[in-house]
């Protein structure tokens, strides 16, 4: 079951700091331009201790982004930059947003802030839908051991059919306590919440449901990692009790700051991740396209307007299909009928009839001959959210070849996790992120 705790979260300072000068993307959608933009906002802005820039001297001895992240976490403490809740709170959280190149209507994600249990996948709590990367998850992991602190929250989803949390934290005219709009539009609204009684409501409510990792694989892992280093002998498997009467971890890094997400409810947006494939040598277009017919149907297309080819895609959701951009020109690939159980006999049936599955090991791997390494490493493919980028690439000869996705739905990813597969890296873009600096979980 899902165990679901209140914190005394640490905040930014209203009186001291502007929220929109400090808070960030997550770290791992952090361009080094934002990077860079995010440092000249403000000396105080998060970027510093989840992405800090590396100086020239950096080394065990003198010190490196992580120490330094350190120092400037626990001074911006005492220097009441971030101060902290005076009782147990969850966060009623509400994004409004547009998505990105249409004309629909504004739509609205809400959910919650608060600290979830950590839990082995084996344990059947949690489920993952992506494979993660050694590296970012050691690098993760140095920070946390560096700050013992979580900056940013991990993004799940929970099936609720009742809407119970929307009912019990959005029934309010209340205004919000933070109100900030981010660089892609976004508007990101907060409201506190300490009443024990909604709480406890709250948390039974969640407590019979199995949760998806949406975004934040890696930072999970890395929490649960840092959980079994740090774990005492002995600790209880039950929740401690507050002063308030509230359940509270049996330790702090028995848990991590999270937002939960109905599946069931309105402003769910998963928008397609293109591929962009670079640097192979020896790359023919001709060749290409005449061996991908052992797989394919192959139909070529006139038109050159990444809108105009996405919409062309779009039309074919419910089968699998994806479009191929080379010097060559543009060819829609719809999978022959069979071809794919034939070639992945090894891949369940649910799997298979994923596009991004295919794409990976159909093209990529098998016509491309980019190993599963290179592409989990991404040696020689890019990840797009932007078609229009992606056809420029090709049209520039930045790249061999694009290939334009459909998003996968939330049908399939929740079929898939629930069965305990991953599908490959980069396979969901849920729009909008959520954002880091609002709250923060500091575990001592």
């Amino acid at each position: 079951m899902a165990q679901v705790y209140p914190f005394r979260a640490l905040r930014y300072n209203p009186s001291l700091v502007r929220l929109e000068d400090v808070v960030t993307q997550p770290y791992d959608k952090i361009t080094p331009a934002m990077q860079q933009a995010y440092y000249q906002r403000s000396p105080y802005n998060l970027v510093r201790i989840i992405l800090g820039l590396p100086e020239l001297f950096d080394s065990a001895a003198d010190g490196d982004v992580y120490t330094r992240a350190a120092r400037d976490f626990t001074a911006w403490r005492r220097a009441g930059i971030l101060t902290q809740e005076s009782e147990p709170c969850v966060f009623a959280y509400s994004q409004r947003f547009t998505v990105p190149g249409t004309n629909a209507p504004i739509h609205e994600r809400r959910g919650f802030i608060a600290l979830g249990e950590l839990y082995d996948y084996s344990q059947k709590v949690v489920f993952r839908h992506e494979q993660t990367l050694s590296k970012p998850k050691s690098d993760r992991l140095n920070l946390l051991r560096a700050t013992r602190a979580h900056f940013g929250q991990i993004f799940m989803l929970y099936s609720d059919p009742g809407l119970s949390a929307e009912r019990l934290l959005f029934n309010s005219t209340a205004a919000p306590d933070i109100e900030v709009t981010d660089e892609y539009e976004v508007l990101h609204r907060v409201w506190r919440v300490s009443d024990p009684n909604t709480i406890k409501l709250l948390t039974t409510a969640l407590r019979d449901k199995k949760l998806i990792i949406a975004d934040g694989h890696h930072r999970y892992e890395t929490a649960l990692n840092y959980a079994r280093e740090r774990a005492p002998e002995g600790t209880s498997a039950h929740p401690k009790r507050n002063s308030y009467l509230l359940p509270q971890p049996p330790n702090p890094e028995a848990a991590v700051m999270m937002t939960f997400i109905n599946m069931d409810a309105e402003g769910l947006v998963i928008l397609p991740t293109h591929r962009v494939v670079h640097g192979l040598k020896g790359f023919v277009p001709s060749d290409f396209i005449e061996h991908a017919g052992k797989y394919f149907e192959l139909e070529p297309l006139s038109a050159e307007d990444p809108a105009v080819l996405t919409a062309r895609l779009a039309s074919e959701q419910g089968r699998t299909a994806f479009v191929a951009v080379t010097a060559q020109g543009r060819h829609l690939l719809r999978t022959k009928p069979g071809a794919a159980a034939e070639a992945l006999g090894e891949v369940s049936e649910r799997q298979r009839q994923l596009d991004v599955v295919q794409l990976h090991a159909l093209v990529l791997e098998r016509l491309l001959g980019i190993t599963p390494e290179a592409i989990r490493e991404q040696t020689h493919v890019r990840y797009l959210r932007d078609a229009g980028e992606a056809v420029e690439q090709v049209a520039k000869g930045d790249a061999n070849a694009a290939f334009l996705m459909n998003p996968v739905s939330l049908d399939q990813l929740r079929e898939v996790a629930f069965a305990g597969a991953v599908l490959p890296q980069k396979s969901t873009d849920f729009f909008p992120k959520l954002l880091s600096g609002l709250a923060i979980y500091a575990l001592d």
